[in-house]
């Protein structure tokens, strides 16, 4: 006689909070590799360079839209505002990807 219970739906090996990181980790992974090709100096170098070409646009467009919202996000204190800052502007493509990872809230 066909037994009728159900089994339980499959459980992840890993916690939420791992997988969670995990997936973090595997983003700035994939687009790290992506603007591995938009490398360069600080965010006010790259600005002035004469040709920064379609990925330099790209890096620049994001840095400002993390600035702005770094700036107005109200909740944060002044000297946490500064280190996002300092860190978008003088390292685009890594202060922005680690802002939009794990800065934001």
């Amino acid at each position: 006689m066909p037994s009728s219970s159900s089994s339980p739906p499959p459980r992840s090996v890993l916690p939420a909070g791992v997988r969670s990181v995990l997936l973090r980790a595997a983003g700035l992974l994939v687009l790290g590799v992506t603007l591995t090709g938009c490398s360069g100096s600080n965010l006010v170098e790259r600005i002035t360079s004469p040709r920064w070409g379609v990925c330099g646009t790209l890096v620049i467009v994001l840095d400002i839209v993390a600035l702005v919202d770094v700036i107005g996000d109200g909740a944060r204190s002044s000297a946490n505002k500064v280190l996002w800052s300092l860190l978008i502007i003088f390292m685009p493509i890594l202060g922005v990807l680690l802002y939009f990872f794990l800065g934001r809230k």
